[in-house]
């Protein structure tokens, strides 16, 4: 029996067809069907897809054999790649000078005598492969079953170097995912290793400026405000980043049974209000059945900048809150500064400020309304936002029951 042709880029070919990554992958329904497919055009019992290793030939598909492996010296998908033309046909093998007397051409049970294969060939011309047809007894094509056997064998090799694409990207989404967990992990141990020193700054002003007051000038008092000042500003700060990269957890909480005047009474409360304020809460009280902390974690947020970012002597902040059939609906009005429209977009994204600064002269950070963001997405919703400069801000936002 005559050996098959090795390419003469064999070693270029076997390194570009392992770096598919597609060898003895799981059999695949997208490959089936293209061997299905191969059959029914071509009217022939059985249709393989080869991938041609350096010993070996391994099917992705076959329909019609039960068969993994073929010894690449006798498998006939061998000689197509050593071929010049990319298609191989051959009508009757016991006829064909090169095969009439393969082992199996001659063997009595099930023999091939009729072969047609089409190289699967990449973008970079490397042979990979094969997509034949095969007949236990003479036979042919026509022009019209052949091209569909070729556009068949190019819809193998765009599943092949999908399937990389996918498994590069799964990749870099896993190594993404790693690097991400490692920048929250770093920014909290950062975070909470910030607090004490900042704690320990504050306090040390106060104490220089109340053992040492007879002896600082006007000047000196005033840079000690400045630096209490500025390590109040990077604790909010540092607060804002821990809030942001915890919400993660804050969103797997559990859901609990509470109702939304309790709530929001309860966030009032907290946010220690001492400023001329008219907050309107929800005319009609309701039972909810969500993520309770994530919830009034937004509401801080979102209740906290209305007061914060308010330039009228008295500030008003109406919230409404509606259970609709599956999603529960909330809205938070002020009569605030109001933000630019071309701005509006921005304004979710983590450390993107209007420019502003609130009612004490401090600048925000772009935390707090990307947390609020972040949140609300985890708890299958969405936000949006409508403002008016000088007439205040409206935040609407749903989340799934």
């Amino acid at each position: 029996m005559i050996a098959p042709i090795i390419p003469y880029n064999e070693q270029d070919r076997l390194a570009a067809l392992r770096s598919y990554g597609i060898l003895y992958t799981n059999r695949e329904e997208e490959y089936d069907q293209i061997t299905d497919l191969a059959t029914h055009i071509t009217d022939m019992p059985i249709s393989l897809i080869s991938l041609v290793e350096e010993d070996l030939v391994w099917f992705k598909s076959a329909r019609g054999l039960s068969i993994q492996t073929s010894d690449r010296n006798t498998s006939f998908c061998s000689f197509a790649l050593g071929e010049e033309n990319p298609v191989m046909v051959v009508n009757d093998t016991k006829k064909h000078n090169v095969f009439k007397n393969h082992p199996f051409v001659t063997q009595k049970k099930s023999p091939i005598a009729f072969y047609a294969g089409v190289c699967l060939i990449d973008k970079n011309g490397f042979k990979l492969g094969t997509l034949c047809v095969i007949d236990n007894k003479p036979n042919s094509l026509s022009k019209k079953q052949l091209n569909g056997l070729i556009k068949l064998a190019k819809q193998v090799v765009k599943l092949i170097e999908l399937h990389n694409a996918n498994a590069i990207l799964k990749d870099i989404q896993i190594s993404l995912e790693t690097k991400n967990n490692d920048l929250k992990n770093f920014a909290g141990v950062v975070s909470h290793d910030m607090k004490m020193p900042l704690a320990n700054i504050i306090v040390t002003t106060d104490i220089l400026k109340a053992k040492y007051a007879s002896q600082l000038d006007k000047q000196a008092v005033e840079y000690l405000a400045y630096l209490k000042q500025s390590s109040f500003t990077l604790s909010d700060y540092i607060t804002g980043l821990l809030n942001h990269y915890e919400s993660d957890k804050l969103a797997e909480e559990n859901k609990e049974d509470f109702d939304i005047q309790h709530l929001l009474e309860e966030i009032i409360e907290l946010l220690n209000i001492n400023i001329d304020c008219e907050m309107n809460l929800p005319d009609t009280n309701f039972d909810l059945h969500c993520n309770r902390a994530a919830l009034e974690q937004i509401f801080l947020n979102l209740i906290g900048n209305s007061l914060k970012y308010n330039d009228k002597e008295k500030v008003i902040i109406s919230i409404e809150a509606e259970d609709r059939m599956g999603t529960y609906f909330f809205k938070v009005t002020d009569n605030g500064l109001g933000i630019p429209k071309n701005k509006q977009k921005m304004v979710f994204d983590l450390f993107s400020t209007v420019g502003d600064v609130d009612r004490n002269g401090q600048k925000g950070s772009g935390i707090g309304l990307s947390t609020v963001k972040k949140l609300v997405s985890s708890l299958g919703g969405d936000i949006t936002i409508v403002s008016e400069p000088g007439q205040g801000t409206s935040i609407e936002f749903f989340i799934k029951q």
